[in-house]
């Protein structure tokens, strides 16, 4: 059995991780078309090069149809309760990096850290009659950040488009959103809060606590770890 790699199929991420593995020996290649995603290995035997698209990577993980998977921290612990449990994360890959983080309106003066947006969040709700809305595409990481740090009355709302304009849209009064710089938050109108960083991502290597390891899949893996230089956690 094949050892089966997956990495996202297509832009800047697709190349880094091409980049990133050809670095350290390990020539990943797209084959045929863009619109096949179909590829192949060179450098490690018993490799199957499978392209998904980053969000596909921690469920494909977690359902053990592929053994190891590169996609954004974020995702993982988004996407997959108690991940921990699903997959082992191997390395960290430099690039990739955002943050996600809570951000209010700039011409709230007085809210600057968690515990100002807590009061804010009763006091909305005391003048409008329901809770303050916070606008994100990142629900399990974001409510169990803000039930961490004590923040309560307020309602998650879904954003699947621009979450920074959400605000300006009165669709919600602040946001839980993935940023690079800063700067789409800024145009915004919009601040982080000081101690809003609810996680750092990047992209990131994991295996599969779920894939069946044997017929060959685990020689291929001491034999990608050793090139990789990567210690391998117990249980794989």
């Amino acid at each position: 059995m094949m050892l089966k790699l997956g990495v996202p199929s297509k832009g800047r991420l697709m190349d880094q991780c091409f980049d990133w593995f050809g670095a350290r020996g390990i020539q990943l290649r797209r084959t045929g078309s863009e619109r096949e995603y179909a590829g192949a290995v060179d450098g490690a035997d018993g490799v199957e090069l499978v392209l998904l698209s980053a969000s596909e990577v921690p469920r494909e993980l977690a359902a053990g149809r592929i053994h190891l998977g590169v996609t954004g921290s974020d995702l993982v612990r988004e996407t997959l309760a108690d991940w921990e449990d699903q997959v082992a994360e191997l390395a960290g890959l430099g690039f990739g990096h955002a943050d996600l983080v809570i951000a209010v309106p700039a011409c709230w003066v007085d809210v600057d850290n968690l515990d100002d947006l807590d009061a804010a969040a009763a006091a909305f709700r005391r003048t409008h009659g329901f809770r303050l809305r916070i606008a994100t595409k990142y629900h399990r990481l974001v409510r169990d950040f803000l039930r961490k740090n004590g923040v309560a009355d307020y309602q998650l709302v879904d954003s699947q488009g621009a979450t920074e304009g959400t605000v300006k849209n009165l669709t919600a009064e602040a946001v839980a959103d993935i940023t690079s710089t800063g700067e789409t938050l800024r145009a915004n109108h919009l601040k982080i809060l000081s101690d809003g960083l609810v996680h750092q991502s990047q992209a990131t290597l994991y295996a599969s606590r779920a894939a069946d390891w044997g017929n060959g899949a685990r020689p291929a893996l001491a034999g990608i770890a050793d090139r990789l230089g990567l210690h391998l956690p117990e249980g794989l």
